[in-house]
């Protein structure tokens, strides 16, 4: 959903001008425009392919356009060099090409400043320098009367002063400036009666809400996330009736929500994420007839949630997440039937699920975390009616209820279970078997026990599984040895998540790792801190593609194969804390992207391996076996 980087507007540009520069005979390059792009070609590395210095027709170069009309018969009208991993500067000499109405340097390593005059072509219509090194401030004066299309985006620019864009480029459409480092320079548009789409975001960009784009009437997409604007939000937001993106999060905005919804009757996506929002939602917002999505999360909204659902029948996804909502989860959300994505974790809802949720046939996505809500029975006899269902985040709740062990349960399509920190009893339940898309399961921090089935290394997708800080004893099933996508890499099933912050903690009172999607979770098996005895399989080598293995805290004896070094992907290993012997392979010291490595507190004996990697990690990595002989170590 949204709008793409490359607008229609820009298309059409593109499309139009290829009409009009097509010809079946090739004209002949003008003198002084061959001598333009031989001076730009000097401040390029390396040597653009294509370009055949032997012809004196620049026009036959690859990215190079000529127009073939009579009035300019020759005239570089375009050049195109967008990703031909360029690097250099760009020199003086490219000004040279008067009758320039296309320039993409995008997608290179360019560096240096821009020279002044490459903001005064008069037929310049797009200027696309996006993905560069550039840096330096824009200057103040710009002169680019025909521009349509300006895209500055992810360089290094710094600050400008008050620069008027639209003093002499009325007509542009497009306006990328995203991601540079603005700060507190300012810009005004209010001349730009064409602009349809602005970003500003990634900038640093302080103060209050800019004003002068209140009168931009044709704006249809308003990107101002990450930057520092702060103070309430302008009820002006309602005059720009056209909107159908508007992005304001990960700002400082504080206050309420002004009631202008009802005016934004085009507006399809809306987030105001990471603000200081308070209040309750205005009613124009929950009666909106146009919203696809909703993204309030990390604000402190409260009230209770209020959605009108037989108006919001378009709506797709909403995120409500870490705010101050009360009052018990809503059954009426079940009226909005095209509901793909809902995210009500961290607020004080409580209750249980409502039992009309089973009506939400096309919900793919659904948090509830740490919402004080109880009866996981119940929640989950419910939600295996959403057939649709895809990724399920209970966490933080069911304060040590009983683990559902009812077999009839079915999840068929979930490929995601996150249920941590909820004191669960009971053991792993036989119904997860037949969920056979799943790729990711968290059960950690519950009170689960008894053994592991065989049946848990038979999923062919799965890629994380964190049952630590859990009860299971008995032997690590060797069937985990054998899963698919961590021996063979199967291809992952992905779906969109965009709307969910996850967290994973090891430990209680470290720091949370925080993802913004499932599928940035590391390929993961995490048995830590259960009692689970026997060896360490000798195939857990088999597992290429597996990230992190932590069976720190158990009960595990025998020695550390020497196999697992054949774990060729492996970042962090975890074996402290258990009753292991032996010698630790040296053959370990090949695993070239091992950073955390740690068998304290075994029963290890004789030389400790000093190649590779062994050299970065500190003596505690070893500390606690007594026959383990010393090497120099690193000094931290």
């Amino acid at each position: 959903m949204g709008i793409p980087k490359v607008s229609l507007a820009f298309v059409m540009v593109v499309i139009m001008f290829q009409q009009m520069i097509q010809g079946s005979q090739e004209p002949a390059c003008y003198m002084n425009d061959l001598t333009a792009i031989k001076g730009f070609a000097k401040c390029l590395e390396p040597d653009i392919g294509g370009w055949n210095w032997s012809s004196s027709n620049c026009c036959s170069f690859t990215g190079i356009t000529c127009d073939n009309s009579s009035d300019i018969y020759g005239r570089v009208v375009g050049l195109e060099l967008g990703n031909k991993r360029l690097t250099g500067t760009i020199c003086e000499s490219l000004v040279g090409l008067k009758q320039l109405r296309i320039l993409n340097l995008s997608l290179n390593s360019l560096h240096g400043k821009i020279p002044a005059n490459l903001f005064h072509f008069r037929n310049l219509e797009v200027l696309d320098l996006s993905n560069n090194y550039l840096v330096g401030p824009l200057p103040s004066a710009i002169h680019l009367p025909s521009i349509k299309y300006l895209d500055l985006s992810k360089n290094y620019f710094s600050s400008f002063i008050s620069m008027r864009l639209c003093t002499s480029s009325s007509h542009i459409q497009y306006l990328d400036l995203a991601h540079n480092f603005f700060g507190e320079g300012l810009i005004y548009l209010e001349n730009c009666t064409s602009l349809q789409y602005v970003f500003l975001n990634g900038n640093g960009l302080s103060g209050t809400f800019p004003e002068n784009l209140f009168r931009l009437q044709h704006l249809r997409v308003l990107h101002l996330q990450q930057n520092q604007f702060s103070g309430p939000l302008s009820y002006g937001i309602g005059n720009l009736s056209n909107l159908v993106e508007l992005d304001i999060s990960l700002n400082d905005f504080s206050g309420s929500l002004p009631d202008v919804f009802g005016r934004l009757r085009k507006l399809e996506s809306f987030s105001a994420s990471s603000n200081r929002l308070t209040g309750l939602l205005p009613a124009s917002l929950v009666n909106s007839a146009s919203l696809l999505r909703i993204d309030l999360h990390n604000n402190s909204l409260d009230g209770p949630i209020r959605i009108n659902c037989s108006a919001m029948a378009r709506v797709t996804s909403l995120d409500l997440a870490s705010n101050n909502f009360q009052g018990p989860v809503p059954a009426s959300l079940c009226s909005c039937q095209s509901l793909r994505a809902l995210d009500l974790a961290r607020n004080k809802l409580g209750g249980v699920v409502p039992f009309e949720f089973r009506n939400l046939h096309a919900l793919e996505s659904l948090s509830l975390g740490n919402t004080s809500i109880n009866n996981i029975s119940t929640a989950l006899e419910i939600l295996q009616h959403c057939k649709n269902l895809t990724i399920l985040v209970l966490s933080l709740n069911f304060y040590q209820e009983e683990m559902p062990s009812n077999v009839n349960l079915q999840f068929t399509s979930l490929k995601a279970l996150i249920i941590p920190f909820c004191h669960l009893r009971g053991s792993l339940p036989i119904w997860l078997s037949s969920s056979k898309m799943l790729q990711l399961l968290d059960l950690s921090w519950n009170s689960l026990g008894g053994s592991l089935p065989s049946w848990i290394g038979k999923f062919e997708y799965l890629f994380y599984l964190d049952l630590s800080n859990n009860s299971f004893s008995g032997e690590i099933p060797e069937s985990l040895t054998g899963l698919e996508n961590l021996v063979h890499k199967t291809a992952l099933l992905k779906e969109s998540s965009e709307h969910f912050s996850l967290v994973k903690s090891k430990e209680q009172g470290r720091p949370y790792l925080v993802y913004n999607d499932v599928w940035s979770f590391p390929p993961t098996i995490d048995l830590s801190h259960n009692m689970f005895s026997g060896p360490i399989w000798p195939s857990f080598g088999n597992l290429k593609n597996l990230h992190d293995l932590s069976l720190e805290e158990n009960n595990l004896s025998g020695s550390i194969p020497e196999s697992i070094s054949g774990m060729t992907s492996l970042e962090v290993l975890d074996l402290s804390r258990n009753n292991l012997s032996g010698e630790i392979p040296h053959s370990l010291a090949r695993l070239s992207f091992l950073s955390v490595f740690n068998v304290s507190y075994n029963r290890l004996y004789g030389d400790t391996p000093s190649g590779g990697q062994f050299m970065t990690f500190p003596e505690s990595s070893f500390d606690g076996n007594q026959a383990l002989c010393p090497r120099l170590l690193a000094p931290w």
